[in-house]
């Protein structure tokens, strides 16, 4: 639902347009997905906005689409029913790992068709759409054109052999579903005919000198990260092509030209615009966020493989348009997170996913913090549960929890829960006061420096670091001998690390929202914005502080043996698979040996036809475009 409070952009302050990549709707997404692109945006936005920025975080499920058609069919729903379902479904997932977004929509509106329909027409009338006649995959046994992604079959350049007619999920590579070796239909597993079709032609080449120069200007202002600055770079290397943006389906945006009335916008196309369609069902001045590129700043979080969609395809569709927008600042991409070793399964029931992660009863805090601790900025990274364990144990118990605990405990028991008297500049030859003071506020600047630039793992760790300089503080300080021999350098150590408390509770309430709450809880004040200085004198001596509650509880070690064996998938259902992948090839191989003999006796028989004419010539159909060649597919994403 939408907040009672729109939020707006403010004249003179630094407004912050946040977006994570729609996901689809017809799937559960697994702990990659949601780290992916919700959660870091999410932490983003929570850091943004405790920096007292105008700050909006929008997101939704895509729900055009063949996949969401046909999965429909096959559940025996209405598309608009499946989509109801998964909506929900999704939303469900996000709430439980406390993702704050702002407004969460869905691209099935009438705001989505509106305003795809506006981009579209724009394009058309500015010259950068173009009608093709193409060949495309048909499924002779259920009479339908096949959307890339539902042909299967052998990538031709890794030869991984459950690629996707639009993209192979192991090498990156971005394909042509006639690419595919012994490619099949999804659905029935036939094999795919090539039949003509015409569709529209977005030509990314015309504007490619536009978004080339956007792109350079963008990328080193927004500072990229590497990955999505080689993903861009490279399709621009090697020459933007026309890029279909129309399909034969049913479930999609309407497209609005005379004779197109079977066919909707691709989701390609359609799905990006979505981020300003759904802020425009947040607020009716929607405009304000996505029409003022002087006074906002768009960030746009997404595992490695959107990247192209959100560097090329949709901005290109904006500078095509010829109107003023809001375009992408800063970027961030992340890798793979794999399981173990492997790949989330949801069919084997391999991997945690988000309708299944809280029946292991750990709360979203640690779930959240061992996966942005883990998060793949760089490179992939594995989920593994040892490691899950130790990072609960000896990070945020060891660490965080027994900081916090120790010292309100002992205010507690020691003092009635009062903060004692003390002096942020006191000094004493038997500790350096001053300097603890200046090393927490170097920590905070990089932390700061960390979180606007994104880092998100680093600006994770210098939380953990300022947390142990406040056990350092207290280690053999603070205890009944030290109260009594030396009560006024214990009360400065008291004051100085409930206030660093205090801190702490500000900066790690992006990452771990509800164990921030249970700190200012325990400390009896409201959450303060994330500052650029520490000055510990935000909780005085003679305020009253709440009684103590343990942040984190141990997790025992034997735990990893019974999640791993939960989580991993059965031994029946993985065979299942290998049986029905071998099924799969054998049937395969038994077809593409009838047709070899069929071709055989064909080949024998025509031999007496040779030289012979029908009298009827063929007839050449030309393409509307400029040349053949950009029908190709779109060169792959950089690995």
């Amino acid at each position: 639902m939408a907040a009672t409070n729109i939020i707006l952009p403010e004249k003179g302050k630094q407004n912050i347009l946040i977006t994570s990549a729609l996901p689809y709707v017809n799937n559960v997404p697994h702990l990659g997905n949601v780290v992916g692109s919700v959660l870091s945006a999410d932490v983003y936005s929570r850091f943004s906005k405790l920096r007292n920025r105008p700050t909006l975080f929008i997101c939704g499920t895509d729900e055009y689409g063949t996949a969401t058609e046909t999965k429909a069919l096959e559940t025996g729903q209405t598309p608009k029913e499946l989509c109801d379902e998964f909506h929900k479904k999704h939303k469900d997932v996000y709430d439980w790992f406390e993702i704050a977004f702002d407004y969460f929509g869905r691209t099935t509106t009438e705001q989505q068709t509106v305003i795809a329909q506006d981009i579209f027409t724009k394009l058309y009338k500015n010259g950068y759409m173009e009608e093709r006649t193409t060949t495309q995959p048909y499924c002779e046994k259920h009479e339908s054109f096949l959307a890339d992604r539902f042909v299967e079959g052998t990538c031709p350049k890794c030869q991984y052999d459950d690629a996707r007619g639009d993209q192979c999920d192991k090498c990156g590579s971005l394909l042509d579903p006639f690419e595919l070796i012994n490619s099949r239909c999804k659905l029935d597993g036939a094999e795919p005919v090539p039949r003509e079709t015409t569709h529209i032609f977005l030509r990314l080449d015309k504007i490619q000198p536009e978004i080339e120069e956007w792109f350079t200007k963008s990328s080193k202002e927004g500072a990229w990260p590497q990955n999505g600055v080689s993903i861009t770079r490279s399709w621009l290397d090697k020459g933007l092509e026309g890029r279909s943006i129309t399909r034969d389906l049913k479930w999609g945006t309407p497209i609005p030209l005379p004779g197109y009335e079977k066919k909707v916008l691709y989701v390609w196309f359609d799905a990006c615009i979505g981020y300003p369609s759904i802020t425009a069902n947040y607020t009716k001045d929607w405009e304000l966020w996505w029409r003022d590129p002087e006074n906002v700043k768009l960030y746009q979080f997404m595992g490695k493989d959107n990247v192209p969609f959100h560097t090329v395809i949709f901005p290109g569709s904006q500078i095509g348009t010829g109107d003023k927008w809001t375009m992408l600042n800063h970027l961030s991409t992340t890798e793979y997170l794999n399981y173990e070793s492997g790949k989330f399964s949801k069919s084997r029931g391999v991997g945690v996913f988000g309708d299944t992660v809280k029946d292991t009863g750990i709360p979203s805090s640690v779930w959240r913090y061992y996966l942005l601790a883990n998060r793949p900025e760089t490179g992939d990274t594995q989920f593994e549960w040892k490691t899950f364990i130790a990072a609960n144990n000896s990070e945020l118990l060891a660490n965080l929890g027994n900081f916090v605990n120790r010292l309100i405990k002992f205010t507690n028991a020691k003092l009635d829960g009062v903060i004692p008297k003390f002096s942020p500049d006191h000094e004493e030859e038997s500790y350096d006061f001053p300097a603890f003071i200046a090393e927490i506020n170097t920590l905070l600047a990089e932390y700061v420096a960390d979180m606007e630039a994104v880092r998100l793992r680093a600006g994770l760790r210098k939380i953990m670091e300022i947390s142990t300089r406040g056990n350092n503080i207290l280690a053999g300080r603070l205890d009944n001998a030290n109260l009594a021999s030396n009560p006024t350098r214990t009360h400065t150590i008291i004051g100085l690390s409930l206030n660093l408390c205090y801190l702490l509770a500000s900066i790690s309430s992006p990452f771990m929202p509800s164990t921030s709450q249970s700190i200012v809880e325990q400390l009896n004040a409201p959450l303060l914005p994330i500052p650029d200085k520490w000055l510990p004198s935000a909780l005085a001596g003679g305020h009253k502080i709440g009684k103590a509650a343990y942040l984190f509880t141990k997790i025992d070690d034997k735990k990893e043996e019974e999640w791993r064996i939960r989580y991993g998938g059965t031994q029946a259902s993985r065979l299942a698979e290998e049986e029905a992948k071998a099924k799969k090839k054998a049937d395969r191989d038994a077809k593409k040996a009838k047709k070899a003999a069929i071709a055989e006796k064909l080949g024998e028989s025509s031999t007496a036809m040779d030289g012979l004419s029908t009298g009827v010539e063929k007839l050449e159909v030309p393409l509307k475009g400029v040349t053949a060649e950009e029908e190709a597919p779109p060169p792959a994403a950089a690995p």
